[in-house]
Formats: C-alpha cells, structure tokens, sequence
C-alpha cells in the first residue's frame, strides 16, 4: 500500500508529538516517529526501513554541507562557551558591576542588560549572567527567584530574535532547499511576540517595582533580608573557573565572535567580490559564515587568553572536548529532528497538510498563527525544548505557506511556531535553560519554576491575543503595537490593583495600632 500523500504520512510527526506530551521525553519520541516514517516509506520492509531511515535520513541529513557546517558551529561555539568559563572573566565582571550598581531598578536593570547583550547561545547566557550579577543581586536584596526569572527570561527569548546565535543556525536548518535560512528568520524577528513581549515586560516589571504571585512573597522576604530561595549548590560556570582573567575576558571574546561572524556571512554573500554589503548579507550561507566567524574567534581568543597568560595552553585544548561534549544534547535533538523531517518529506505529508488547509476558509487561515503558537507552547513545555519542536513544525508550517507565494501568513506562522516553542521551553521544569537558570542563580528550581510561571503565563496570553490580531491584520507594526499596548496596559492595572492592596494594609495595620 502506498502511504505518500496521505493522511497517514502524518503519523511521523504525529507519534513523536504524542509520545513527546505523554513521556516528555524528546530524543525516544523523535526517534519513534523517525523509524514510524521509514515503516510507511517502505511497505513494512525491514531492510527497506532501514535503509530508508540510516542511508536517506540520518547519514544524508549529516552529510548535507549546510547541516554539517551548522554542527560545526555548535562544536566551535561550545568550546569558546568553556574557554570563557574557565578563564574566569564573568567572575571579575561580577566584581566590576557590584561596585557601580546601587539600587535594586538598577542591579534589574543590569542583569537584563547583560542577559541581552549575551546573545550567542542560551547555554551561555545562564551559565555567565547568573554567576556575574548574583553579586550585584545580593547587595540589593533582590530574591534568587527574581534572578533566576531575568536569567530565564534573557537566555531563549534573546536569543531567538538575535541573527547571530545559535538558535538562528538551527532554525536556518528547518528552511527549506532554496530558501535563504537567515533572511527568513531575520523577517520572523518582528513577529516573534512571546519573545519582544518579554523584554518589554522584563523593563517593565522593573521600573514600575511590580510583583505578584509566588515571587510578591520571595521579594518582600529579600528585601528583610532573606535572599535565598535555593539548593545553595555552586553553579556549574564557577566550579570550571580556573584562570586569572579581568573584565576584558568576557568583553574581548564575545566581541570578536558577533564581529568575525558578521564578516564570515558578507564574506559568503560575496561582499569581497563586488556585492553590497546587504546584498552579501540576505545572499549569505549562514552555516558557512558562522563557521568561518566562529573558528576564527576560537583562534582570536585562545591566542589572546594564551599571550595574556589568563589561560595555559595546556588549560586551553582541555576546553575542546569539554566544549564538545556542552553541545552534544542540542546535536543530538538537531540530527533526530533533521532526519524526522526527511522521513515526513519523503511522505509527502507536508504536500498533504497544504492541500488540507488550502481549501479551508479564509477565516480558519487568519487563526493559524495563534492556533499553532498554542501547539508549538504545547509541544515545547511536554518536552522541555525548543529545537525538536521547530524541527516538527516549521518544514509542515511552511509547506502550507511557501515563502514564494508572497502570502504574509507565512512568516508570520513561522514566527508563531518559534515563539511558542520559546514560551513552552521558558515554562518547562524540565526544561535545559529553566534547569540552568536556576542553577546560575543559586535558586531552588521548583521555586524558579512556581515564581516565573504567572510571568510567563501573562506574557503568552498577551501573545496569543497579538496573534490573533495579526492574522486578521498582516501588518508588522500595527500588530506589534497591538501587542506593547495590551501587555503595557495590563502590567498598569496590576501595578495600580498592588498599590491599592498595599494602601488598604496600611490602613489596617493603622487601624489596628489605635
């Protein structure tokens, strides 16, 4: 029986998203809907199936240049990760910065700085931010849930929307043949709600000194003097600390990465050959560019810590297996998401789904943004990662919507599945990023989870609502501006209800006084 075109090429990306809610468990889940394709493609042929699966998956997906270029970038990245770590710039950043914040807003203020500037990859980000600005944090009594949020919150989010990162390597890898993976998730930036939403409601959290839910309670116990709300552990960063290093060690690195990527990709779009430098830049080969940008800061770096005698060369090469093995698990998600994609492809399910959705009303299409941000949500928090839920739903995502056809609904979708598997992945217990947070904050992690989980909540709210709008809309601006309003508008009543709840204790705490 042929199963190509038909419902049952669904089953694929069916059985790993329904093993994935049940077991909340993504390599196995993958893996089973991996082996399910290569059973339909083959008429239930053993040697068929996996011939299907290892040789026209898995190795093919590998062997692809594109793909083993983003691998490659992983690898690079990773062993950079380790190199800062252990040449212990964050820690003399963290001494640096205690010395000049001096109130609560501004400490805040500075750890979301950082968390965005910190761009790269979310790994990095909560194993630097935590360790840098938990003293800062601490001087201004300012709970460890609160820091674990700021950290949460400015390790996905941040790096979803930034071109440069590894997040837009590997969302860049779901695009499909012919389409420029970084300009299509450069467009996608503007319409990635949950993650410019938080920023804003971050900033404002701050500036208008509101709380409510768990973290109300951890706060107000900070501010008497109980900070800690943790396991007290050691995050990983300090226990890897071993160099000398100053603030110059966590500037100098991450500079020279954004600027030799940067080159890297307007040096592939043909900038040096004649090409402007937009032109280079929309015609660039991400996984080329980042890999050239990416080697070529290792380099820059091991030298400069090497001459600056921070780090010893011996201490230096250590760093490559330790950076190699940092980036395994998000390897590992990318090949089994990579190698589903080819088993629904061969399927033709993504042909099937667009025939579907293209005799829908235009009504029902208008709701697909919001509709599919709940399910990437859905998919992400069961488990746990934003990766495997990219590589399920954006190859079907744009199938419906081919880039080609002009349809605005297509970036916008894919914005829609990044963002809600960004949102899933922040709310997650068992997500990587949520685990580190705590981790880098010194915080217990069921009580990062409880204290961020209405933060969250609020902000994904306001996003569903801003997708809703937007598919009706397909106007970038006015839907931004939909969504900042509504999300400035409701954190306003929350401020004014806390103020007023704080009034009326006062009043009965005078009250009871006379």
């Amino acid at each position: 029986m042929n199963f190509t075109g038909t419902f049952f090429a669904l089953l694929p990306p069916i059985i790993a998203i329904a093993l994935a809610l049940a077991t909340k468990e993504v390599y196995s889940s993958l893996f089973l809907g991996i082996i399910a394709g290569g059973l339909l493609y083959s008429g239930f042929s053993f040697e068929g199936t996996m011939v299907h699966i290892l040789n026209d998956g898995l190795v093919a997906q590998i062997a692809s240049a594109y793909n083993a270029g983003i691998l490659v970038f992983l690898v690079f990245l990773g062993i950079l990760v380790a190199l800062m770590n252990k040449a212990g710039g964050s820690a003399a950043f963290g001494r640096w910065a205690s010395k000049r914040v001096k109130s609560r807003v501004g400490a805040q203020l500075a750890t979301i700085l950082l968390g965005c500037l910190i761009f790269i990859d979310d790994y990095f980000n909560c194993l630097t931010v935590g360790s840098v600005m938990r003293p800062v944090t601490d001087q201004e009594k300012i709970s460890r849930a609160k820091l674990a949020y700021l950290i949460d919150a400015t390790a996905a989010p941040i790096c979803i929307i930034a071109p440069i990162s590894s997040w837009a390597a590997a969302v860049s890898g779901f695009a499909p043949e012919g389409t420029n993976g970084l300009m299509l998730f450069i467009q996608a930036i503007p319409y990635n709600y949950y993650a410019l939403l938080t920023i804003l409601m971050m900033i404002l959290l701050t500036v208008l000194k509101l709380d409510y839910g768990p973290m109300a309670r951890y706060e107000a116990e900070a501010l008497a003097g109980n900070i800690g709300s943790g396991s007290g552990s050691p995050s990983d960063h300090e226990s890897q600390v071993e160099g000398n290093g100053g603030v110059i060690d966590l500037v100098f690195p991450i500079a020279i990465l954004i600027v030799c990527c940067v080159i890297g990709m307007i040096y592939s779009g043909g900038f040096f050959s004649g090409t402007s430098f937009i032109d280079s830049f929309a015609g660039s080969d991400a996984s080329v560019g980042l890999v050239l940008g990416s080697f070529a800061a290792l380099f820059v770096t091991i030298v400069f810590y090497v001459v600056r005698r921070v780090l010893s060369f011996q201490k230096c090469m250590s760093c490559l297996t330790e950076g190699f093995k940092a980036m395994v698990p998000a390897i590992m998600i990318l090949c089994l998401a990579w190698t589903l994609k080819a088993m629904t492809d061969s399927l033709g399910a993504a042909d099937y789904v667009a025939g579907v959705v293209s005799q829908s009303a235009g009504s029902f299409l208008s709701l697909l943004p919001a509709i599919i941000f709940l399910i990437a949500c859905g998919l992400s928090f069961a488990t746990g990662t934003s990766w495997g839920t990219f590589g399920i739903l954006i190859p079907i995502t744009l199938k419906v919507f081919p880039l080609e056809s002009g349809n605005p609904l297509a970036i916008i979708c894919v914005s829609a599945c990044m963002a809600g598997a960004v949102c899933g992945d922040h709310c997650s217990p068992i997500s990587d990023t949520t685990i580190m947070s705590s981790a880098g904050a010194q915080c217990s992690h069921i009580v990062h989870v409880a204290t961020q989980m209405p933060y969250a909540l609020t902000c994904a709210a306001v996003s569903f609502c801003t997708y809703l709008f937007a598919g009706f809309v397909r106007n970038v601006l006015l839907s931004l501006l939909f969504g900042i309003v509504l999300l400035t508008v409701l954190l306003c009543v929350l401020h004014s209800m806390q103020k007023n709840g704080l009034l009326k204790q006062e009043i009965r705490k005078t009250d009871a006084a006379d």
